[in-house]
Parts: C-alpha cells; sequence; structure tokens
C-alpha cells in the first residue's frame, strides 16, 4: 500500500492499513471510544465549574459540589482556629506595657521596647547558648538514630523477633516525662543508683558540663523506637524484587541498606528533617525544669524556662511574650531557610 493510500485509509477511518498492522489499528478505535466514554460519564458525574462569574457565584458552586468535604473538615477548622488563630491575639502584649485592669488592648504601645530588652539582658548569651547547644543535639542525635533503628530493624527476617524488638523500642515513648526524670535521679543517684554507684561521689546532674549529654542521650532513649516508625512505614513499599535482584547480583546486608533501603526513606528524611528545623530553639518545657537544679542552672536555663519564670513568675507578662514571639520568628526563619536549601538541592520541600 503506497504512503498516499495509507493517509486516505486512515482519514476515511479504516482500520486496516496493511495485514502486519491489523491488531494495531483495530485497538486504537476501541481505545479511544473508551476513553471518551469515560470522560463524558466523569462529566456528567461531575460538570465543570464556570470559568466566569462573580466570585460568589464560582464560590457557591465550589460549595455545592463538595459540601460533604467541607463538612467533614470543619471540626478540624473549628478546632484549629480555636487554639491556634484566637490566642494569637495576645501576641499584641509583646508590644504593649501590659496593664491587667486595661485588658489586652489597654496598655501603652511601646513598640520593640521588650524585645531590646532581652537582647541587652546579661542573661540573652547564656541563654541562646544553651538552648542552641541542647537543641542541636537533641536534633541531629534524634534524627540520625531513628533512621539507623529502622534500617536494623528492617533486616531482621523473623516477623516475631521484629515485633519484639519494636515493642521493646516504642514502650519508652509512652513514660510521663515527671515518671523519666525521676528514673534519671534514681540512675544517677551516688553509691545507690544503678549508674551512679560507679561514677564516684558526686551526681552527675550537679555537673553543668554533663547536662545537654544527659538530656539528648534520655531524650533520644526514650523517642528512638517511635520516631522510626515512619521509616519503618516507608522502608515497606520497597519491592521485594529488588532485594532478590540484588542478592543475585552479590549484594550484602549492608549494600542492601545503602542501594535500596536507603534511597526509599530519603524523601521522608528530607521532609522530617525541614519540619524539624521549625523547632530548633523549641526546647521542651518539662523535662528541662525538672532536670534544673542549684549546680547544673548555668547550663540549663534555656528560653523555655526563663520565660516561664518571667511571666509567670515574676508577672512580667509582656517582657515573656516578647521573648516566646522572639523564639517563634527564629525558627520560623529556620524552617523558611532549610526548606529554600532542600527544594534546591533534591527537589523535596514543604512549601
Amino acid at each position: 500500500m503506497t504512503q498516499s493510500a495509507t493517509v486516505a485509509s486512515v482519514a476515511a477511518g479504516q482500520t486496516q492499513v496493511n495485514p502486519g498492522m491489523q491488531d494495531a489499528t483495530q485497538i486504537v478505535p476501541v481505545a479511544a471510544a473508551a476513553t471518551s466514554s469515560k470522560r463524558r460519564k466523569r462529566r456528567e458525574r461531575h460538570p465543570a465549574m464556570p470559568k466566569h462569574g462573580s466570585l460568589l457565584t464560582r464560590l457557591g458552586e465550589h460549595f455545592k459540589r463538595y459540601w460533604q468535604l467541607w463538612l467533614m473538615v470543619t471540626p478540624a477548622i473549628c478546632f484549629i482556629g480555636l487554639f491556634a488563630y484566637v490566642p494569637m491575639y495576645g501576641v499584641q502584649l509583646a508590644f504593649r506595657d501590659f496593664v491587667p485592669s486595661k485588658g489586652l488592648t489597654g496598655g501603652p504601645w511601646v513598640g520593640l521596647k521588650y524585645f531590646r530588652q532581652f537582647l541587652e539582658s546579661p542573661m540573652f548569651g547564656n541563654i541562646m547558648k544553651n538552648t542552641i547547644s541542647i537543641s542541636l543535639w537533641t536534633m541531629v542525635m534524634g534524627f540520625i538514630a531513628p533512621i539507623i533503628l529502622a534500617l536494623l530493624i528492617n533486616q531482621i527476617g523473623s516477623t516475631k523477633v521484629k515485633g519484639f524488638v519494636q515493642t521493646i523500642t516504642y514502650m519508652p515513648h509512652f513514660i510521663s516525662t515527671v515518671v523519666i526524670v525521676a528514673m534519671i535521679n534514681i540512675f544517677l543517684t551516688p553509691g545507690t543508683g544503678l549508674l551512679g554507684r560507679f561514677l564516684g561521689d558526686t551526681s552527675l546532674l550537679g555537673n553543668p558540663n554533663l547536662f545537654t549529654p544527659i538530656y539528648w542521650v534520655t531524650e533520644v532513649w526514650q523517642h528512638v523506637g517511635w520516631n522510626s516508625i515512619i521509616y519503618l512505614a516507608a522502608l515497606s513499599s520497597v519491592d521485594t524484587a529488588l532485594y532478590e535482584a540484588a542478592k543475585v547480583d552479590g549484594a550484602r546486608r549492608f549494600q542492601l541498606i545503602r542501594y535500596v533501603d536507603f534511597p526509599t526513606i530519603l524523601p521522608t528524611c528530607g521532609i522530617l528533617l525541614i519540619l524539624n528545623m521549625g523547632s530548633v530553639l523549641n526546647v521542651g518545657f518539662e523535662k528541662v525544669f525538672l532536670m534544673q537544679n542549684a549546680l547544673n542552672l548555668s547550663s540549663s536555663e534555656v528560653i523555655s524556662t526563663y520565660t516561664y519564670k518571667i511571666g509567670i513568675v515574676s508577672n512580667q507578662f509582656s517582657y515573656s511574650t516578647a521573648i516566646g514571639l522572639f523564639n517563634t520568628l527564629i525558627n520560623f526563619v529556620f524552617l523558611v531557610i532549610a526548606n529554600a536549601i532542600s527544594k534546591r538541592v533534591s527537589e523535596t520541600s514543604i512549601f
């Protein structure tokens, strides 16, 4: 068949071009008809929203089509709005000289007075150093340890052994902070503690240089199992054919982890790292406050405990609000920078 005859045949809707292409040309019209039918049914079920018209008209059409979804998420929206956005009205205390009898907006406007007061405070340098040191150690080690644990658990072949290891590592997460701190004090008690009897006559919690290591080691121990769950979930999606193919090529366990497991969880690691950067200065108040004593105060005073003592104990509400807002702004800057770097390097980002 000549080229002109072929073109004419196709233009006329013929399904047979030549004997060798008969099956393929018969399939094309059928597939096209099926696709067209599916699109027509989809348009009938979900008619296209009007592209023109006023904003109210388009919003009305949108809610008319998706009112079930909006009804489902309404309780969550109300909860977030009530407990996350309504309290932000009180942020203006950081810029006012608060007078309780006049309410949140009754005090005189003082601008950045309390921010300057915090930056010029003799406690500022020590507080920032302690906060950054404790937070970075906890974030880095708490980020690496769950990844290693998940990779190791994933290599366990026995289902029963894997379940037992997971249960044992999850359990400390459900222990309250008060109980954890009590356990730390008991274990480190000189002479009678499980560890203290081997470490001399002085409690390690009284040593300012050891406060940060004790904090992040116990923090990682408590939450490493729980934080590894998301990585185990990502590893469960790996196709077993990849393991079999790698083993056929002679790959060992370490090579399986390096070339199969680790690339699988890498996007998840990037997202979690960005989210962790958003709380880089948010050191947990409860645990630090309970571990503080007169001997280690120079290395355990962080922004959260200082804010509590200034605001609740000393009744300097405007000053404590300014400190808290300063902390939030720094965390936001870290979050934006980490997201931009991750987006540029690995094309993984949250916005």
